[in-house]
């Protein structure tokens, strides 16, 4: 008979109850230990957390789902269609809330409106679609033609959508007919180019909706494309641009011992080069003479263009007077001279003021007509007199410095601006007064030129470097 003895721990068996006398049970080794409790309560925990855990994933996919969900809501239904939507809620509260027939016919009538109005949104969108225009960069004024093209490349039939693109401001609109399998679709809409600019054209999107305007679904297919509308500039005369009459540069009266234009002869002196010495007039003196020149520089035009709204009385002269910038600048890249366009920048602080000038790439003609299509005025950015004088500090070795401004700005104000330049600048205000007549002012170094037309530059121009 085997014994069994009762403990506090639970039931232990004696020895006869082993098997073959070795010691090993079929029990797991915590029930051997004498813990059968503690496996349990483990378990449990183990099975509630695995179930928390699904619990607290399934929560997270159904949540996603619902903002997805949300989302989608949010983007394809219209102002109408929430208004309606509210209606329909209240219909069906107050109507069966109070037993108001006419509630409950409204609300159900509104609920089928929306279904049938979802039902306009199903249908596939495998298109390729396609912008393209034929130029990128246009003078102001110009229509440029821009193309939409759209595929069908499944071998189904798709059903017609209506297709938009966002042209700046406005919105060209086509209705697209059904397409069938692999045929395509083309439209023509034309860009109007009435001011200077950069104008943004995309991205094309395909609208889906029911004819009451309750849903609206919109899918973005081809990218966004920008169109430079440079400013209108007029061709100028090279020797009209820098004032240079010749090709190595003006002479200044710094005198050196090596240059092009000579000056004098004067006495050999410990330091100067054997190479100038003048041998004929050392013959004759008996002394060492060498040679002296005038040192001549290259010229380095400057442009500055004013972007404060303190100094134009209307939107037409600081057009003219972007485009005057644009021609100087122009004319002075296609001759390769040293050319520096800027313009006045916004400020937002004391500190910034004095520095606010923002420098326009002069390395091609294009990329200095694509920055004037950018700028704007301002009513923070430097007037003409601070301008330049934050011109003055930035660019070094100016010999002719064009200032360009609106007809707000007075002729003290101009003077104070050349009086910021260096002595020997030759500093030339261009004054853009529309329709008036044109004329030229001289003041110390400072010319001033009043000009009514763009064409009135040329010869403004032309006149001054006679002066």
């Amino acid at each position: 008979m085997s014994q069994v003895k009762l403990t506090r721990s639970g039931v232990t068996r004696s020895s006869a109850d082993l098997v073959g006398g070795t010691g090993r049970t079929d029990a797991p080794p915590e029930v051997q230990a004498g813990h059968p409790a503690r496996l349990d309560a483990s378990v449990r925990d183990g099975r509630l957390a695995g179930a928390i855990t699904g619990m607290v994933r399934a929560g997270g996919a159904l949540a996603e789902l619902g903002s997805a969900f949300g989302r989608f809501v949010a983007s394809v239904v219209t102002p109408l269609g929430w208004c309606l939507l509210v209606v329909v809620f209240f219909s069906f509260l107050f109507g069966y809330g109070l037993g108001w027939t006419e509630l409950v016919a409204i609300a159900w009538s509104g609920l089928v409106l929306v279904v049938a109005a979802f039902c306009f949104l199903i249908g596939r969108n495998a298109y390729e679609i396609h912008l393209s225009l034929p130029v990128d960069r246009v003078v102001v004024g110009a229509k440029v033609p821009g193309e939409v093209t759209v595929l069908n490349p499944t071998g189904q039939r798709l059903p017609g959508v209506a297709v938009e693109v966002p042209v700046g401001a406005g919105l060209a609109e086509f209705a697209m007919p059904g397409l069938a399998r692999g045929s395509s679709f083309d439209d023509v809409f034309i860009v109007p180019t009435t001011r200077r600019g950069v104008i943004p054209i995309g991205p094309v999107r395909t609208v889906r909706g029911d004819p009451v305007g309750l849903l609206r679904r919109e899918i973005v297919w081809a990218e966004r494309v920008e169109l430079f509308v440079h400013p209108r500039t007029i061709p100028i005369p090279s020797m009209s641009t820098g004032f240079i009459r010749d090709l190595e540069g003006n002479p200044t009266r710094d005198l050196t011992n090596s240059d092009v234009s000579f000056h004098a002869l004067r006495e050999y002196v410990p330091g100067d080069e054997r190479r100038s010495i003048h041998w004929k007039s050392t013959a004759k003196t008996g002394r060492y003479m060498v040679r002296q020149y005038e040192e001549s520089r290259r010229s380095h035009l400057m442009v500055a263009l004013s972007l404060a709204e303190s100094d134009y009385a209307t939107e037409d002269e600081f057009e003219m007077a972007v485009s005057v910038a644009g021609s100087l600048g122009v004319r002075a890249v296609r001759d390769a001279r040293t050319v520096s366009v800027l313009a006045s920048e916004a400020t937002e602080g004391t500190r910034r003021r004095m520095s606010a000038v923002r420098t326009l790439s002069t390395l091609t003609r294009t990329r200095l007509l694509d920055d004037l299509s950018r700028v704007e005025l301002s009513g923070a950015a430097l007037p003409v007199s601070e301008l330049a004088k934050a011109a003055a500090d930035k660019v070094a070795g100016i010999s002719v410095a064009f200032l360009v401004t609106g007809s707000s700005t007075t002729l003290t104000e101009l003077r104070a601006a050349a009086h910021r330049f260096p002595a020997g600048v030759e500093v030339v205000a261009v004054v853009c007064d529309p329709e008036n007549v044109p004329s030229l002012r001289r003041v110390a170094e400072l010319s001033v030129l009043t000009i009514g037309f763009l064409d009135d530059l040329k010869h403004s121009l032309a006149r001054t470097a006679a002066v």
